[in-house]
C-alpha cells in the first residue's frame, strides 16, 4: 500500500491510533505494534509533565525512531487554549505537527468548528502542519482547508461512541472537493467501519477507542490494520457498479459449448 503523505511527513500505514484508555502502556505498545502504525496521537493536556523521572510518563515510553507522535489538543474548549496546548507541544520538542481539536460542549464532544478555522489560521501561518478535527460538513472542511489546515479530519460519529460512518455521503462530498487528505476520525468501533471509510476513498482512519475499549485489544487492533489495507485496495481497485437487477455470473454470450 503506498504511504500516506501529509505535506513532508511520510506515513507507511494509513491509520494513525490513540494512546487513552489502554488498562496501561503495555497493552497500548502491543496494540501498536499489531495495528501496523507509525503515526500516534497523544493529548498533550492530558500527559503528566511533571513526573518524577523514576516513573515512566507517556512520552517516555513511545520509541521515537518508531514512532512519529502526533500532538493533539483534546481537552481544550476554545481556540486560545488551543493555541497555547500547539505552541506548548513544540516548545517541548515535539515539532510542528498538530492535531487541532478545540471541543463545543462536554456532552457532545463535537467540535467547535468556527473557533477550529480561527485556530488553523494562526497556526497554519506559525508554520505548524495542522491537521483538523471537525464535524462531517463539507463546508467546515472547505474552510479549514482555506485556513491552511494540511489535513482536514471529518468525524465518522461522536468520539467514543463506535456508532461507525453515520454520513458518507458528507463524506463523499468532503473528498470529492478536498485538495488536502481526508483523514476519517472519531466513532469507529470496528474493523467493517474502517473498510468503510476507506471503500470511500478516505486518505486514513485516526482512531482509539474502538481498540483500547474491545474485549481484546490487540487482536482488534490486528483488524483494523487488515480493515484499513482492504478498504484502501477495494477503492484503487474500483468497485463494480450496482445493478437494480440480478445479473448472472457467468453470461451465455461467448460460452463455450464443446
Amino acid at each position: 500500500m503506498e504511504p500516506l503523505r501529509i505535506r513532508d511527513y511520510i506515513f507507511k500505514s494509513r491509520l494513525i491510533v490513540g494512546s487513552g484508555k489502554y488498562k496501561d502502556y503495555d497493552e497500548m505498545l502491543a496494540c501498536w505494534d499489531a495495528a501496523g502504525v507509525d503515526c500516534v496521537t497523544v493529548a498533550l493536556r492530558r500527559v503528566d509533565l511533571d513526573h518524577k523521572k523514576e516513573e515512566r510518563n507517556l512520552i517516555d515510553v513511545i520509541d521515537r525512531e518508531r514512532y512519529t507522535i502526533l500532538p493533539n489538543t483534546a481537552g481544550c474548549y476554545n481556540a486560545e487554549d488551543a493555541l497555547r496546548t500547539a505552541r506548548l507541544s513544540r516548545e517541548l520538542g515535539l515539532g510542528e505537527l498538530i492535531k487541532l481539536e478545540v471541543i463545543a460542549d462536554e456532552q457532545t464532544l463535537l467540535p467547535n468548528v468556527p473557533a477550529t478555522v480561527e485556530a488553523t489560521r494562526v497556526l497554519a501561518k506559525e508554520g505548524f502542519t495542522v491537521l483538523a478535527y471537525t464535524n462531517d460538513d463539507p463546508v467546515g472542511a472547505r474552510a479549514l482547508e482555506e485556513a491552511g489546515a494540511a489535513s482536514v479530519m471529518p468525524l465518522g460519529a461522536p468520539i467514543g461512541s463506535g456508532l461507525g460512518i453515520l454520513n458518507p455521503t458528507n463524506i463523499r462530498i468532503i473528498l470529492e472537493r478536498a485538495k488536502v487528505p481526508i483523514i476519517v476520525d472519531a466513532g469507529v468501533g470496528t474493523a467493517s467501519d474502517v473498510t468503510v471509510a476507506m471503500e470511500l476513498g478516505s486518505d486514513g482512519v485516526l482512531l482509539n477507542t474502538g481498540i483500547a475499549k474491545a474485549k481484546d485489544p490487540v487482536k482488534m487492533a490486528r483488524a483494523m490494520r487488515h480493515a484499513c489495507e482492504a478498504g484502501r485496495l477495494a477503492w484503487l481497485a474500483g468497485r463494480m457498479p450496482k445493478r437494480e437487477f440480478a445479473s448472472p455470473s457467468s453470461p451465455a454470450e461467448g460460452r463455450f459449448t464443446g
